[in-house]
């Protein structure tokens, strides 16, 4: 909850450029959030984000029954505020605090995948979704891959979580989170 207080300002000052965006550009014109269902710990839940795609590429996105992360990669799909602040700084996924607050997620895990996702990973043996919370960032968010699969840093992550003391795994959260921030300031999300 400090957490989202804390960043109120920056939320209102998004949802402000957000409204100038959609009062200049038509195209961009739609709602401020939507929901995307994902999984985490096993349930199906959904994914409060700040709307990054233009409201036909969403609509077209939900017909195809898709996920966002598709289409974000083609500029042309975003609004620009999400092609200018939102993706490159990760500012889409603020509302994700609430998501924590209802405890749908934690701050630290594999992030929600789409159930289509977590049920192949499941078919192919790997069920660790279903079993801990999914997490706004993580290893595999704060490296960027870098040659290692975000399977993997997931597993390692999930191993940290059975095998640590709770001190620990708390010492190893909180630096993921500095790491995070580092990654955020650096504006390392999607850019166009």
């Amino acid at each position: 909850m400090a957490l989202l207080a804390l960043l109120s300002p920056l939320i209102i000052v998004l949802l402000a450029v957000m409204t100038v965006n959609m009062i200049v550009s038509p195209a961009d014109r739609g709602g401020f959030f939507y929901r995307e269902p994902r999984v985490s710990r096993g349930r199906l839940f959904g994914l409060l984000k700040f709307r990054t795609l233009r409201r036909d590429v969403l609509d077209q996105m939900r017909a195809a029954d898709g996920h966002a992360r598709l289409y974000e990669a083609d500029s042309d799909n975003l609004t620009w505020t999400g092609r200018r602040l939102l993706k490159p700084w990760y500012l889409d996924e603020v509302p994700q605090l609430l998501n924590i607050l209802r405890g749908d997620m934690s701050l630290v895990g594999p992030r929600p995948w789409p159930t289509e996702m977590v049920q192949r990973q499941v078919a192919e043996g790997r069920d660790y979704r279903n079993r801990i919370p999914a997490g706004l960032t993580g290893p595999a968010q704060v490296t960027k891959g870098e040659g290692i699969r975000y399977e993997d840093l997931d597993l390692r992550y999930v191993e940290a979580c059975s095998s640590l003391s709770r001190w620990a795994l708390m010492r190893y959260d909180l630096q993921i989170l500095r790491e995070t921030l580092a990654v955020v300031a650096r504006g390392e999300g999607l850019n166009f």
